[in-house]
């Protein structure tokens, strides 16, 4: 049938009988089936290029129809044909062009053979071969013509107007495949008038296209005969391969700093310095595939000069000193002194032998004198590139926050990994405790070194009979805690001492004979230093920085050891209440007295924990914990209100972790035996820690007038960090909702100014749908009532007010998008602010009204999350009562808070009234459809026929069983669960006839008294759904990650 029509005719049928409205054909498909189709289809064009290579191909029938038919499909506006026929097309065309280097090579042997036969003499010449050889060359002159007007025609037809397609797919097969043609068909291919189109594609906004255009120049850079003639490409568009290193996009910025690698190893000096220097920092990046990119680039340009090559070849260890005094001036270059780490994981796979060539690094690090053209300050970054390359070789994964490559390690790299852990530790061992009591007064070069022992084979140490070395080890370690009370040495120390210290080594016994023997000296240095502070009243400098020395080392290794058996908790015990009492104690000395005695408190709580599981804990030890835990909490409530600002802290985040450690769900997990442990804080206590957060997180007085940026990071983390802590006690219900009021009215500020870490601490202390509810309720209750005792009713009209409004609908959106999960609790929330509102007040002859009127404008934030039926039902109720209170003298003013309120409650809010000019200009598309949505025949609108009936499967199968509740209410403060069970139960399904007469049956006054509040409410409630429109977007990309975990 199709034969009798042309090429146009043929695309119009074909476009008349394909469903356009479908997004979905072949080549856009990615399931297994419909690849391997891809496949199958790119294979069918290669073959039949191949088949007819040798005569078909020049009939001037077969690819000249095929051509037409393709460049017509192509201009189609339908994207399954366009798409199609480009990649059949490119498919086509590189098939050509390897017939075309077949043809060309075969041309050129002619040609020589032809020359060859013609430079003989005229004796040996043989006419007919030279004929022959002429008639050979010029069939095969011709071939080729034929092959470049097909390839023209694919070219300019297709290629032209297509690799520039609104479709990043087809863009991307036309830079593909033309990349194939360059490397296969150079000679052709490889000139200005082609290169020029990748060039330009290098800007396309599609990462994925130019992903394929620097894949296809990495083809032509890496053949060294090519790259040369690149020279004129490369000087025009350099300055963007170079600035695509940093491109948006994880894998074009790999393939970008591979494709400079290309260009400086088979092109020189075609990368200057400058250009080098923005590739060189990307050896710290985050992802470890651009890191890996980079630290090849980096070895290439200046760690593995071509002139050291043979030098290492001759003398190894002269090449590895080499390249370790280039790594070290580059690091001190970097000025990134803390990310060894970083630079030794970016440079493991390109120059691991030379990075662990460990006795070349202890070498450097012992020699004395010191080796020349290494400085104090270089030894240091030594020393921590040494402690990087050990736990790169010992654990084999990336530094903290750098993301793997790869998860899993392989055979061959567990059995790699295992030998370098072994060698690494039998040449460590002896030299470990030279270096320690080398650096062992620099800060800076014991914290790394201390951690070296944990990345070692510590079995050796008794299999090896290397015992000897131990005690040297724990010598040295000794000797470094005695010289600093700095706490990031002590906690190196510990971590080291807590990993030699496991019962499963055989050395066990040997290295806590040790710890008992130095604690034994720290805790008699302790009991008499403290003695003499309580019994004199003027104690001398000396005699309290010791004791705070030693306190501190005390706490540290409290932190990491079980030290109960010295009975340190009552004489830290003593110095806490004496510095109470009298305030003669220093901080130095108050800071760690609380350490220890909060770790001494969860040792003592993990014995009676282990204990639980076998025998039950006696009574009497029971209660002597919890005598002991609280009075270690009245002392850390004393010390809240202490002078200095750095004991208050300590206090506050050790009684916020102690409440929490011994808070109710202690006894959970079977656990019951613990119950008399379960500690409750009073409510003075509360108020006291939320005073405590008012007055160091959300006073920003004094971190605004400081200059230093550094400084304020670090008080803005303190700070998180101290907010955190307190939502804690709020989760696990260790503090009551009330006690929070004060805390999250500062929430929306937080939120604008983006400090303190309080955006998502509302929804951490509130879970669950019920618990939301209720810290609204209460929290918009104590606010509005705070605000009323403070400004009277006046306070209304205040900014105050709109802050606490701002408030409430901040909080509606912590119940989520699933209004049908939350439709008792929201229902339950609202009848209690409505029977709050109206609530008479106590005195019967006060004058002054309903005074509660002003929490409907609050809880009018809340209305925009129900169901339409219940905001007809609650707009019925909220009618009853009004009809049934009486107005006092403000009355107008409350009344206007009631219209707000029965406005959210309308239909008018959702279809009829028109929202202001505002309102309109701040909604963005997004908003503007859920709007439309909203307005919809769909949702319930006036508008639909009183015969039509909604689709609501959600309710149909609840309605067919006797409409049984939805959810179950709890108990609330206003009414019983039977009457919120009750209340739900009589609102209709959604979309049912009733509920259209409920909407068409509301009163649409809004009159006068409503004035700005009814324009701030559409502002406010547009603004809702804007935030609600991105929270919704981010849960689906959540639940998308989530399924493919």
């Amino acid at each position: 049938m199709l034969k009798s029509l042309q090429n146009s005719q043929v695309i119009q049928q074909l476009t008349e009988s394909f469903d356009e409205d479908s997004a979905e054909y072949p080549l856009s498909l990615s399931t297994p089936a419909w690849r391997r189709f891809q496949r199958g289809f790119c294979e069918v064009m290669a073959v039949l290029v191949q088949r007819t290579q040798h005569d078909v191909v020049y009939d001037e029938y077969l690819m000249d129809s095929l051509t037409a038919l393709l460049t017509g499909m192509s201009d189609s506006q339908v994207r399954a044909f366009r798409h199609t026929s480009t990649l059949a097309a490119m498919k086509l065309m590189t098939g050509l062009v390897r017939v075309a280097l077949s043809v060309s090579l075969q041309r050129d042997n002619s040609q020589r053979q032809y020359e060859a036969e013609r430079a003989k003499g005229l004796s040996r010449r043989a006419p007919e071969k030279l004929e022959g050889l002429l008639e050979q060359r010029r069939e095969f002159q011709e071939k080729q013509e034929e092959l470049e007007n097909l390839m023209n025609a694919i070219f300019k037809g297709i290629f032209v107007h297509r690799y520039r397609d609104l479709v990043p797919e087809i863009r991307s097969v036309c830079i593909k495949e033309m990349g194939q043609w360059m490397q296969h068909y150079s000679a052709s291919f490889l000139t200005d008038g082609y290169l020029k189109y990748i060039g330009w594609t290098l800007h396309d906004k599609q990462g994925e296209v130019r992903l394929k255009c620097l894949l296809a120049l990495q083809g032509l850079y890496r053949n060294q005969e090519v790259a040369p003639r690149m020279e004129l490409f490369t000087s025009r568009f350099k300055e963007r391969m170079v600035s695509m290193a940093l491109d948006k996009e994880p894998q074009v910025a790999v393939e970008a700093v591979r494709l400079l690698t290309l260009i400086l190893q088979n092109m020189e000096d075609v990368l200057t310095d400058s250009d080098c220097e923005s590739v060189f920092p990307l050896v710290y990046a985050s992802s470890r595939p651009l890191a890996v990119a980079a630290g090849e680039f980096l070895y290439k340009k200046l760690l593995a000069p071509e002139g050291c090559a043979a030098r290492r070849e001759e003398e190894p260890r002269e090449g590895a000193r080499a390249f370790l005094q280039q790594l070290l001036s580059f690091f001190t270059e970097s000025e990134l002194h803390d990310h060894a780490a970083y630079l030794v994981d970016s440079l493991w796979d390109c120059a691991a032998p030379l990075l662990k060539d460990w006795p070349v690094l202890t070498g450097l690090l012992l020699e004395e004198p010191p080796a020349k053209g290494v400085s104090d300050h270089q030894e240091g970054l030594l020393v921590m590139i040494l402690v990087a390359s050990m736990r790169q070789a010992a654990e084999g994964q990336p530094p903290v926050g750098r993301v793997p490559g790869k998860k899993a390690l392989t055979a061959r790299e567990r059995k790699t990994q295992a030998e370098d852990r072994l060698r690494l530790t039998q040449h460590l061992i002896p030299l470990l405790p030279q270096l320690l009591a080398k650096f062992s007064a620099d800060v800076e070069k014991v914290v790394p070194l201390l951690e070296a022992p944990r990345y070692f084979d510590l079995k050796l140490y008794s299999t090896g009979r290397l015992e000897k070395y131990l005690d040297l080890l724990v010598a040295q370690l000794w000797n470094v805690v005695e010289k600093h009370t700095g706490k990031e040495v002590l906690e190196a120390a510990a971590r080291t001492l807590s990993a030699l210290c496991c019962p499963e080594f055989a050395f066990y016994s040997r290295v806590d004979s040790a710890l008992s023997r130095f604690v034994d000296h720290l805790a008699d240095k302790f009991q008499h230093e403290a003695a003499e502070l309580l019994q004199s009243s003027l104690v001398e400098e000396e005699v309290v920085y010791s004791l705070a020395a030693t306190l501190r080392r005390i706490a540290v290794f409290h932190s990491a050891h079980d030290l109960t058996p010295w009975g340190l908790l009552e004489p830290c015990t003593h110095l806490l209440r004496h510095a109470v009492e009298t305030g003669e104690v220093p901080k130095q000395v108050v800071i760690p007295a609380l350490t220890c005695s909060h770790f001494s408190l969860l040792w003592e709580l993990a014995h009676l924990s282990s204990s639980s599981s076998g025998l039950h804990p006696g009574q009497v030890q029971l209660l002597g914990l919890k005598e002991k835990v609280a009075s270690f909490c009245s002392l850390c409530q004393s010390c809240l209100v202490d002078s200095d600002a750095e004991v208050q802290e300590r206090a506050f985040v050790l009684l916020s972790d102690l409440l929490l450690i011994f808070g109710p769900q202690l006894a959970r997990g079977g656990e019951e035996a613990l119950q008399a442990l379960v500690c409750r804080a009073e409510s003075t206590l509360q108020c006291q820690l939320a005073g405590f957060l008012m007055d160091h997180v959300f006073s920003h007085a004094q971190a605004s007038e400081m200059g230093d940026e550094e400084l304020q990071i670090e008080q803005l983390h303190q700070r998180r960090s101290l907010l955190a802590g307190f939502c804690k006690l709020i989760v696990y219900g260790v503090v009551e909702l009330s006690a929070a009021s004060d805390v999250f009215k500062h929430y929306a500020k937080v939120c604008r100014e983006g400090k303190a870490g309080g955006k998502g601490t509302p929804c951490q202390a509130a879970p669950q749908v019920l618990r939301t509810a209720r810290l609204s309720f209460f929290l918009s209750f104590q606010l509005l009532t705070q605000l009323l005792l403070e400004q009277g009713p006046a306070g209304v009209e205040s900014s105050t007010f709109l802050e606490i409004r701002d408030l409430a609908r901040r909080f509606s959106l912590l119940f989520g998008l699933h209004r049908l999960q939350n439709r008792s609790a929201l229902v339950q929330l609202h009848r209690d602010g409505i029977k709050f509102a109206f609530q008479e007040p106590a005195s019967p002859s006060s004058k002054l009204g309903l005074v509660n009127l002003p929490f409907l404008e609050l809880l009018s934030e809340f209305s925009p999350r129900l169901l339409h039926p219940d905001k007809a039902l609650l707009l019925s109720y909220l009618k009853t009562v009004m009809s049934q209170a009486q107005a006092g003298p403000r009355g107008e003013l409350c009344w206007a808070s009631a219209k707000v309120y029965q406005h959210s409650l309308s239909p008018l809010e959702d279809a009829g009234a028109p929202p202001s000019s505002a309102a309109k200009k701040r909604l963005g598309p997004a908003a503007k459809r859920r709007r439309r949505l909203d307005e919809s025949p769909e949702l319930g609108s006036s508008s639909l026929p009183s015969g039509s009936r909604l689709q609501t499967p959600l309710l149909t199968s609840t309605a067919l069983k006797g409409k049984q509740p939805l959810l179950t209410l709890p108990v609330g403060p206003g009414g019983s669960s039977s009457e919120s069970e009750a209340f739900v139960q009589r609102q209709p399904p959604l979309g049912s006839q009733h509920s259209r007469d409920a909407f068409q049956s509301q009163n649409q006054q809004d009159g006068s008294g409503l004035g700005r509040r009814l324009d701030r409410l559409i502002l406010m409630e547009d603004e809702e759904e804007e935030i609600e429109e991105q929270e919704s977007s981010e849960e689906e990309g959540e639940e998308e990650v989530k399924l493919l975990e």
